[in-house]
């Protein structure tokens, strides 16, 4: 099967109206000479790094993090360039003498600005810091609140605060104490402020500490770290999972909001769910572990098992800001929607982690089935060495007991893209694997491997294989990232693919086996090799992709952004198709009834 770039053309109001309502197989009408579908570069590898602390630094911008995208067209991203080192465990940038810029930066892509540093290495870190601490890391992407300006990114630096916790009885001098290493930072009013940070058990500071109700009753306790992507929403709040250490020297993990406004900014954070705490839909079992969440329109929504690598309970579940209590979306051991490939259970027995939300629809990766099939994932070569040492160190064995560089994995058969109504209670099935896609998770390892100083991942937790499926939505408006099979004549390919509610399939609009040239002009005679979105890259018809290209000579990336037309200009997307066709094929769940 060909794959071809995707272009989107005008068509008359009487071909719109008989692309809509006929049904079966169309001919296409005549494509205008220009197309509706353009992408517009955010930044790419030609763009200088803007960096308050280098203000005379000529360097160039060389990799990018999946990019948020708000409302209005602005978007934020985690950008570096090449040179430096990773930052140190004393605070420093690893970024001096000409070494590289690291940091979150944002272009508001409506008046087509100048891309903005938010936060650099090197950069000093919000109060409260009597350290002068600057930031030496950006752990994970940056997100943004769909309806504001305010973003909300994770940092790592030195230590912020030296507070004084005794005397010392021989020489009667003050005893100090240095902490605070990591902290969530957001920007209400466009000022970058610390959103959450480890000073919870530090006198004066009581804003920071866990929520007693996640610690058992006890108060000042801190958290130890925060896992993930954090999320930024309706202005004042933001919503993250963190790990701590309660009162039992016992590792928990929780998933939090915070209002960083109200009050001074001296609002503590509020608990939502808590390792130990009862599942709503099966009271029987217990939280074993939560997934950095998503938040819109004051609801907070995050999905929480009982057993994070063989789940039997669990499910997605939100929180409504204020109010105390957790409903439940969609739950672990429920039925598919009708038209779901069979396999051996038509019961959701996998719930993904990233969910993508805008307030009503909730957008997520599942499984069902007992049914796998073997994958296998070959260690990085690139990247930090210790990473790359114990990647090898978990690999399979070759018969001599040495490692191959290789892991054997198993993975489920029957995947789906699921779309969820939070007003009516439908369950959607947007796509799934079969005959047009074999994969919706893809693979990198990461963690912590004693490298010393910040890890440079999403996680601080051990290095492992980590899976993520790629999933944006706008209302009904779903992009995917999804593998497509082989076939005899054409290796597999990876793309971003839109689905556009229930009046067509999901289609192509970017994949591997097109030119970079159909994003960035500067990648003309070079293929996609990687594409990314995220969870918050789809809003108002923005949709914002980061991607490299590349050939045997050279390399090129970037963000771009483009405007998807609404469900009712369908006629635009069914003719960048070449054949016409409108789904009957859509299936859905309501109430527990199976309709058309």
């Amino acid at each position: 099967m060909a794959v071809r770039a995707v272009r989107l053309h005008s068509l008359s109001s009487a071909a719109v109206c008989a692309a809509i309502a006929g049904v079966g197989w169309i001919s296409p009408a005549p494509a205008a000479a220009e197309p509706v579908l353009a992408w517009t570069t955010v930044v790419n590898n030609s763009f200088v790094a803007p960096d308050p602390t280098k203000p005379d630094s000529t360097k160039v911008f060389n990799s990018y993090s999946p990019a948020s995208v708000n409302d209005e067209g602005l978007v934020v991203f985690r950008g570096r360039t090449q040179g430096g080192t990773e930052g140190g465990t004393d605070g420093s940038t690893g970024s001096e003498g000409g070494g590289r810029i690291s940091g979150v930066f944002q272009r508001d892509m409506k008046t087509l600005g100048p891309v903005q540093a938010i936060a650099t290495q090197g950069s000093a870190v919000p109060q409260p810091n009597n350290l002068a601490a600057t930031f030496n890391e950006f752990p994970s992407f940056a997100r943004i609140d769909s309806g504001s300006n305010l973003i909300a990114t994770r940092g790592q630096s030195g230590p912020v605060l030296e507070y004084q916790t005794g005397i010392d009885p021989v020489t009667g001098e003050p005893v100090t104490t240095r902490v605070g290493t990591s902290g969530i930072y957001a920007t209400p009013g466009g000022t970058l402020t610390t959103g959450a940070s480890l000073l919870g058990a530090v006198p004066g500071y009581s804003q920071f500490q866990i929520p007693p109700a996640a610690a058992s009753g006890v108060e000042g306790l801190r958290f130890d770290q925060f896992p993930g992507a954090p999320a930024a929403f309706d202005g004042k709040y933001i919503a993250f999972k963190a790990n701590y250490t309660d009162a039992a020297t016992v590792g928990q993990t929780a998933v939090f909001y915070r209002d960083i406004t109200s009050a001074g900014g001296l609002e503590q954070a509020v608990a939502i769910a808590w390792r130990g705490m009862a599942l709503p839909n099966d009271p029987s079992k217990f939280f074993g572990s939560t997934s950095p969440p998503s938040a819109a329109k004051g609801k907070v929504v995050f999905t929480g098992l009982d057993n994070e690598d063989a789940p039997t309970a669990g499910g997605i579940y939100s929180a409504k800001v204020g109010q105390a209590g957790l409903t439940t979306l969609v739950s672990i051991g429920e039925a598919v929607p009708a038209g779901a490939t069979s396999g051996n259970g038509n019961t959701l027995t996998s719930l993904g982690e990233g969910l993508s939300f805008d307030g009503r629809y909730v957008s997520f990766w599942g499984a069902w089935g007992t049914e796998t099939r073997k994958i296998t994932l070959t260690c990085p070569v690139d990247g930090n060495t210790a990473v790359k040492a114990a990647c090898m160190a978990q690999s399979d064995k070759d018969a001599n007991g040495s490692p191959t560089g290789q892991t054997t994995k198993e993975v489920p058969l029957h995947q789906g893209i699921f779309q969820k109504d939070t007003l009516t209670g439908k369950l959607q099935l947007v796509a799934q694997t079969g005959t047009a896609y074999e994969d919706f998770l893809f693979w990198n390892f990461s963690g912590n491997a004693g490298q010393g100083g910040p890890a440079d991942t999403e996680e601080e937790e051990g290095p492992r294989w980590r899976s993520t499926a790629f999933i944006a939505a706008d209302g009904t408006k779903v992009a995917f990232k999804a593998t497509q099979p082989a076939t005899l004549d054409i290796p597999s390919i990876f793309g971003i693919y839109l689905d556009m509610s229930d009046l067509l399939d999901p289609f192509a609009l970017l994949t591997s086996a097109m030119s970079g040239g159909v994003l960035d002009s500067m990648a003309q005679d070079m293929k996609i090799v990687a594409l990314s979105i995220e969870r918050d890259s789809f809003r108002n018809g923005w949709l914002a992709v980061s991607a490299s290209m590349a050939n045997a000579e050279a390399g090129w990336a970037g963000v771009y952004l483009t405007q998807i037309p609404e469900p009712s200009s369908v006629a635009l997307v069914l003719l960048a198709l070449g054949v016409l066709v409108v789904s009957k094929s859509r299936r859905t769940r309501l109430n527990g009834e199976f309709s058309l």
